[in-house]
């Protein structure tokens, strides 16, 4: 989650958000006032958070969730919406740490993120754009003996099911002079992820869960019952599920502060361009699947359902708005797609996703009764589904699944709280060096 875009404060970026513009909110939920008590209390109304309310809703308890900005204000709502198979690390951490059996369990768990999205669509009646179809492309002769590499073993070793392309056959995939390769798969894909958001929100009040919003945490006594504290009101319950950034310094030394340094807020971008029409988009990419480099600061996009292309990338570690933003992802749309060179841009808007250190998922326990998931690392559309499942579960009683994932063991950032986002910071430019060499 974060609670706002990164590029809000800059007149000439203040241009919003298109998710925010192309969905219509229902009347806001109200602010926490006053003391409740609940079976559960969820901080964070994102897809994590949500998730996790509508599982244990489903179970028979009585959940509520605090949110501090409003439902999906943060990275569920404003992220690239592609729902992606895997994890943002890859295998390597959960076989070296766990092993090839369990590394084939979180392995087929992510596949099971994947169903989960669309049952819940389904399930609740979401209209939220779902489209399947993904190309992963590289755009150098060295890039793509890593992708040809990375796909491979994925064939191999989990049965992942990709048609992989170079030279000109790239162009049947995706009609750009830049990629020398791309594979293509049909289990990922896109949606628009704020209606997919307040359709998840819709069904969990639908449940009978409170959700609460503008009541950010301050703080969280622990003990044989948590007790969640906001401005004007607290929650008891039995349990606690921590899905929010916790890792912002106005949360994270109240909240929960032995997890805040294994996770970093990497700012990341997306902008909109006008209709392109639909014959255009189905030039440039005939599948309409969502597309990603393998590049360490990558580009990702994907066409909308009113054909906009949906541009993201240009990241930051600083948590600084980069300068000139806008022509500069003009700039990175012409290099992939020069028939869009000099496209204006009509949204331009950004925020916080958090990353670990090894890119894998952290999830886990905070004495026996309090829950957190954090470190989705750009793979979060899915996996935050399928996390909520995992600690509904475990608060069920049946933790075998979540602690597949709470044995990962996770490192902090190096540097401390003052040196953290400056290390980070060395360590990009030293990756973008080499992507552009």
């Amino acid at each position: 989650m974060l609670r706002k875009s990164l590029v809000a404060s800059d007149a000439q970026l203040n241009q919003g958000s298109y998710y925010e513009a192309s969905v219509q909110r229902g009347a806001p939920d109200p602010v926490l006032r006053g003391a409740e008590t609940a079976d559960v209390v969820v901080v964070g109304a994102g897809f994590s958070g949500l998730s996790a309310a509508i599982e244990l809703a489903q179970r028979g308890m009585r959940v509520v969730v605090l949110e501090a900005d409003v439902v999906c204000g943060g990275a569920s709502g404003r992220n690239g919406g592609q729902t992606i198979v895997g994890f943002a690390g890859g295998q390597d951490v959960f076989e070296s740490q766990l092993g090839a059996k369990d590394a084939h369990r979180a392995w087929q768990m992510s596949l099971e993120a994947i169903e989960l999205v669309d049952k819940r669509i389904a399930q609740f009646n979401i209209d939220c754009e779902r489209v399947n179809g993904y190309l992963y492309v590289a755009d150098s002769p060295r890039k793509a003996r890593a992708l040809e590499a990375e796909i491979r073993r994925a064939q191999s070793q989990y049965g992942l099911q990709v048609d992989l392309v170079e030279g000109s056959a790239v162009q049947q995939h995706i009609a750009s002079p830049r990629y020398c390769a791309a594979a293509y798969e049909r289990l990922s894909g896109h949606l628009h992820p704020l209606k997919f958001g307040l359709g998840l929100a819709a069904a969990a009040r639908a449940l009978g869960v409170r959700i609460y919003t503008g009541s950010a945490v301050t703080q969280l006594d622990r003990g044989a019952k948590v007790c969640a504290h906001t401005a004007q009101g607290q929650v008891r319950a039995d349990y606690a599920v921590l899905a929010g950034n916790y890792k912002l310094p106005e949360y994270g030394a109240a909240v929960a502060p032995e997890i805040t340094p294994r996770i970093m807020p990497v700012g990341t971008y997306v902008v909109a361009t006008p209709p392109l029409g639909e014959a255009m988009c189905r030039q440039l990419i005939p599948s309409n699947a969502a597309a990603c480099d393998n590049n360490f600061a990558l580009d990702y996009f994907r066409f909308s359902q009113d054909h906009r292309l949906l541009f993201g990338g240009r990241v930051s570690y600083s948590t600084s708005t980069p300068a000139n933003l806008a022509q500069r992802m003009q700039a990175r749309i012409a290099k992939v797609f020069p028939e869009l060179q000099g496209v204006p841009l009509d949204y331009v808007w950004g925020g916080f996703v958090d990353i670990s250190m090894n890119r894998a998922p952290d999830f886990g326990r905070l004495g026996s009764n309090v829950y957190y998931l954090q470190g989705f690392s750009g793979h979060g559309v899915a996996l935050t589904g399928l996390a909520g499942q995992l600690v509904a579960e475990s608060i069920s009683g049946q933790a075998e699944r979540f602690d597949v994932f709470a044995r990962l063991r996770h490192q902090n950032f190096p540097g401390g709280a003052l040196l953290r986002t400056p290390t980070l910071v060395l360590g990009m430019l030293y990756h973008r060096l080499r992507d552009l060499l």
